[in-house]
């Protein structure tokens, strides 16, 4: 499979599954778009994109304003001309609290980052994709969308909302021949899950290590799993083996959930 002189948006690119994202496609021809609130991050990930010989630029961009995400597609159509993926990843997690005891500031950070975020990326870049009536998007969620998580109520909203949109968009912008789909995966060897471990070890007054292994013994593949395994099915996701596939919610999740 290549994807030479197809041009890519990455958001949430300079760690972990984006990270990851990123020099997958730019492994196998494209060009991409690093976008990240953290700009040395995103600039160390388009570094890497430059060295495989293709061209990368890094874009600060917070995907809750859409000032800075239109701001973020104008300087992708300015460094490479059009836009042929979108994959939204971008996406943050509170600390675990209760639902009664969930701050208010704390919920609309998340809906705003994780929700709203693929709302205006995915406006915002489809206007571009429509008109060459060609396209894909990927959106990132959790399996946190399909079977909600105690403790993490803001997180599971946000990334149900985020199916929600794909199906949606799908219908919609099925006629211009743009396939958009999701990906669901489980428990990914990240710094937010670490965090997420972290955190939720101080809630129950456990050890990090004791988390991680209550949470890999539910795993049927039984162990914690990479960035690069969510990062190759976006290489199927947009390649030409799915040309008939859209308005899907994978899950990549070692077997922990089937639906």
């Amino acid at each position: 499979m290549k994807l030479d002189e197809k041009a890519a948006i990455i958001t949430g690119g300079g760690r972990g599954i984006g990270a990851a994202i990123c020099l997958a496609l730019a492994n196998k021809g494209a060009d991409i778009a690093v976008a990240d609130m953290d700009f040395p991050s995103a600039e160390a990930v388009a570094q890497q994109v430059r060295s495989l010989g293709r061209k990368g630029t890094a874009i600060q961009t917070d995907v809750s304003d859409s000032k800075e995400v239109e701001k973020m597609v104008d300087s992708t159509l300015q460094e490479f001309g059009k836009i042929d993926i979108l994959v939204n990843n971008a996406g943050i997690l509170k600390p675990p609290s209760l639902i009664v005891d969930l701050k208010e500031e704390d919920w609309d950070q998340v809906i705003d980052i994780n929700a709203k975020g693929v709302f205006l990326c995915c406006k915002i870049v489809a206007r571009h994709m429509i008109d060459r009536k060609q396209g894909r998007i990927i959106n990132i969620a959790s399996r946190a969308a399909k079977i909600g998580e105690q403790y993490n109520c803001a997180y599971c909203a946000s990334k149900a909302a985020v199916i929600a949109i794909t199906q949606t968009l799908a219908l919609e912008l099925a006629p211009y021949r743009i396939n958009v789909n999701a990906i669901c995966p489980g428990m990914i060897g990240t710094k937010l899950m670490e965090v997420g471990i972290a955190e939720r070890a101080s809630l129950f007054g456990l050890s990090p290590e004791a988390i991680q292994e209550n949470l890999i013994e539910e795993i049927p593949l039984g162990r914690v799993g990479e960035p690069m395994d969510v990062a190759k099915v976006v290489l199927v996701l947009v390649s030409e083996y799915t040309d008939y596939m859209t308005g899907q919610a994978i899950n990549v999740t070692g077997g922990l959930i089937f639906h």
